[in-house]
């Protein structure tokens, strides 16, 4: 890639970014190197791993290389047998330490789904050293000081040190406690790494010793006591021991690791790989870039792509496309409009994605893979070699055109601008037309009407304009691709104060074909802004309808969720007021065959009884949400009516027989069971007359939700019930019906035969009896009665 169109676009800014973005001076070496590449297969690899660095980041986190060492210089001395000094063997560890960390980084956790990314391999083939790691840091505390543990000579004379040096104190304690008016200051200094006592200079006869130094003003000498000579001498001895002991450990460590040069270089190597493609991935997101789906049929589509270099808070996205209906597009438009910014953009963003970064635009950008990319942008004369701005231009579009061809993208600014315009617009044409027939993919900004005329008539070519306001003066920087651009120099001019008679008298000198071409444009532009308005609204008002289905949708749910909690309610309530008006039903009941049993019926208690029942049942239909209908279905003729006609009293939901005929207000008696009422015919319902065997219809109110009251049962129920093979789950509920029946036929004791065998029956069903309050008691059968066979159930 030419080094002139890295320079013009830009690049260098771009790559001046990434670099900061890492962390060790290796990886910063790769940013700085990074060059734009032609080959496909490597651009993948490139973008893939720049994506899953930015995909790793997402899911754990930015990954540290700050400890990484350039340690290529000490790999060569251990290949010759060279022993490290401290700093090299912490940079070996630090490395090593970055190794662990990055690798215990790549590994997947068991959650996580999905295969192998582009970067496991890498991650994989780091070795950490962990052992050898380990002995350097606990050899080597610091750049200055080495363990007492890294050997066990080393710790020998470092321990004898520490002896001498307290004898060396004992002596110079003694010494200053004892001539204390000797000495200048009771204080104990070093000399040429000897003790010494700063003795003045006229007692110097008085402290016997070797005299090392003396002030500047002479008035002090600096005295190493006799008494302390011999321990300085071995305390010398012991210091040379030291670092011949700190070289070996030194040396020692350097062995470990001679075995592992090449596995160092590997992870040097790696890890400036690894913080290189981070520092992409670092990049990508502070722009919010996406990655680009390359391609090598020529075709570009950037979608809303932002210039990295521009403010983000004021830059204007543009879509663009080029390559696939037209290889050559023309964008005209005012200065200052955008036009620049919008090649600039998309040689930078070619640049950026053959690099392997991520571009600043929407989701599924496409870019092709270039040999070359050509620009020529910028005002590019130059004194010291004596060229116009044509020139420079012109020199440098002769350089391009003798290098492009169909694999290269071209980009021109202001195309034949510096010389006459005619024959500017007419060299600009001749260029374009060159470049088109080589299929090369070009993209070229211009103010001539000439090249609009040239776009709209020729085959592959299309017009684009930066979008203007004319009412504000202020361009919007929106590329617009197929509307060929105006200058809008006359209504710029208005706007700014020129008087209308010189803008009328300029209108006067253009030709009349040009001023049809440019009312066509402003008519265009006119209809594209109307058909812009109009889509808006389309869009805005598809927005809102979207937003009350939404809304509409919502409501049907919180509507269904509320109907259920109201049927559920209803049904509880339901249930509940079935419950109360079994209660009810059972002990009026159990009076009235209390009244029965006595020695006489009292008709007037049995009357009162019936009508507090009615009474009950009335307060529990007025509890219900939703009333029956007691109204009869079909109103009965009083002379159609005859004694035992089947009928239904609507009022008590029961059913029974006529007794006697209705009198002139239509009152008449019912038999129900032994119970006998009087009740008015329009309460009453015919029922057709029971079949042998079974029960009448409408004994069981189907959909009401209530329960029935059987009270005819006097002839048809058994004094026994045969529960013989059953098992205690089926038996139960049969038993339950049965014991209702007898209850209200009043069988003063039924016989209920289960048989003996394991006693698991006879056992569950003498559990249940114990839990019916109409039984007063039960027990097994007695010799003649079926033994343990069959139990006994008295009622109340």
């Amino acid at each position: 890639m030419n080094q002139k169109s890295l320079k013009t676009l830009e690049y260098h800014k771009i790559i001046n970014q990434l670099t900061e973005y890492a962390a060790s001076p290796p990886g910063k070496m790769l940013c700085s190197a990074l060059q734009p590449s032609s080959d496909y297969g490597e651009i993948l690899q490139a973008q893939s791993e720049t994506s899953d660095a930015v995909n790793r980041i997402r899911m754990k986190g930015s990954l540290s290389f700050s400890g990484v060492r350039d340690i290529r210089d000490s790999l060569k001395r251990l290949d010759v047998g060279s022993a490290l000094s401290i700093t090299e063997l912490l940079s070996v560890s630090s490395l090593l330490t970055v190794a662990a960390r990055a690798k215990a980084y790549g590994r997947h956790e068991e959650s996580e789904d999905g295969g192998d990314d582009s970067l496991d391999e890498m991650f994989r083939s780091l070795e950490p050293l962990t052992p050898v790691n380990n002995e350097i840091k606990r050899c080597i505390l610091s750049e200055e000081e080495i363990s007492d543990d890294a050997s066990p000579g080393l710790h020998k004379v470092r321990r004898s040190i520490k002896s001498i040096n307290e004898r060396i104190h004992t002596q110079l304690n003694s010494i200053l406690n004892s001539s204390r008016s000797y000495l200048q200051d009771a204080v104990v200094t070093m000399r040429d790494g000897r003790y010494c006592l700063p003795v003045r200079s006229e007692y110097k006869n008085q402290v016997s010793g070797m005299i090392h130094d003396q002030s500047s003003t002479g008035s002090t000498l600096f005295v190493e006591p006799m008494a302390i000579i011999q321990l300085n001498n071995e305390l010398r001895t012991l210091e040379i021991q030291e670092n011949k002991e700190i070289e070996a450990v030194l040396a020692g460590l350097s062995n470990q690791l001679a075995p592992y040069t090449e596995s160092l270089a590997l992870n040097l190597e790696i890890l400036a790989r690894l913080d290189f493609i981070f520092a992409k991935a670092a990049l990508s997101r502070h722009y919010k870039c996406s990655e680009p789906k390359f391609n090598q049929d020529g075709q570009i589509h950037i979608k809303d792509g932002r210039h990295p270099l521009l403010d983000p808070q004021k830059v204007v996205p543009i879509t663009v496309w080029l390559g696939e209906a037209f290889d050559l597009l023309i964008v005209t438009g005012p200065n200052t409009g955008g036009k620049t910014v919008s090649l600039k953009t998309v040689g930078l963003f070619t640049l950026m994605g053959q690099s392997g970064l991520h571009i600043p635009a929407f989701e599924g950008s496409r870019l092709a893979v270039f040999d070359e990319v050509f620009a020529d942008i910028g005002d590019e004369q130059s004194i010291e070699q004596s060229l116009s701005t044509f020139s420079a231009h012109m020199t440098n579009i002769v350089d391009i055109l003798s290098k492009a061809d169909s694999r290269s993208l071209c980009l021109f600014d202001e195309l034949g601008a510096g010389t006459d315009p005619t024959e500017g617009a007419a060299l600009a044409m001749a260029i374009l037309n060159f470049l088109h027939n080589m299929k090369c993919r070009t993209m070229a900004t211009t103010h001539y009407s000439e090249l609009k005329i040239y776009a709209l008539s020729n085959a592959g070519v299309e017009n684009a304009c930066c979008e203007f306001n004319v009412q504000t003066l202020r361009p919007t920087y929106r590329l617009l691709i197929g509307i060929p651009g105006k200058s809008n120099a006359f209504a710029i001019s208005q706007k700014l104060g020129l008087p209308d008679y010189i803008i009328h008298d300029a209108k006067s000198r253009i030709e009349s074909n040009d001023e049809a071409f440019e009312d066509i444009i402003s008519r265009l532009e006119e209809s594209r802004v109307t058909i812009e308005k109009e889509q808006d609204e389309i869009r805005s008002y598809k927005d809102e309808v979207a937003r009350l289905k939404a809304r509409l949708e919502q409501k049907e749910e919180r509507f269904d969720e509320q109907k259920e909690k109201l049927i559920r309610s209803a049904n509880e309530k339901a249930h509940q007021i079935l419950r109360d008006a079994k209660e009810t039903a059972d002990r009026t009941i159990k009076n009235i065959n209390k009244l029965a049993a006595s020695s006489g019926v009292d008709t007037r208690a049995l009357e009162a009884e019936r009508s507090k029942l009615r009474e009950n049942l009335k307060k529990v239909e007025s509890g219900l949400s939703l009333k029956q209908d007691v109204r009869p279905r079909k109103a009965i003729n009083p002379k159609t009516l005859r004694l035992g006609d089947g009928v239904k009293v609507l009022s008590l939901n029961l059913n029974g027989t006529i007794s006697s005929l209705p009198d002139a207000k239509g009152n008449l008696f019912v038999q129900m069971g032994i119970l006998r009422s009087q009740v008015n015919i329009s309460d009453l319902e015919l029922i057709q007359e029971p079949s042998a065997g079974g029960h009448a219809p409408g004994s069981h109110r189907k959909g009401s939700g209530s329960s029935n009251i059987k009270m005819s049962k006097s002839v048809s129920v058994s004094p026994e019930i045969n529960l013989l093979g059953m098992t205690v789950d089926e038996a139960i509920p049969q038993l339950d019906k049965y014991l209702d029946d007898a209850y209200i036929a009043h069988l003063q004791q039924v016989r209920i035969v289960h048989g003996k065998g394991t006693g698991a029956l006879r056992s569950g069903i003498h559990k249940h009896l114990k839990r019916v309050k109409t039984i007063k008691e039960f027990h097994l059968g007695e010799f003649g009665e079926g033994d343990a066979g069959v139990t006994i159930v008295i009622f109340k």
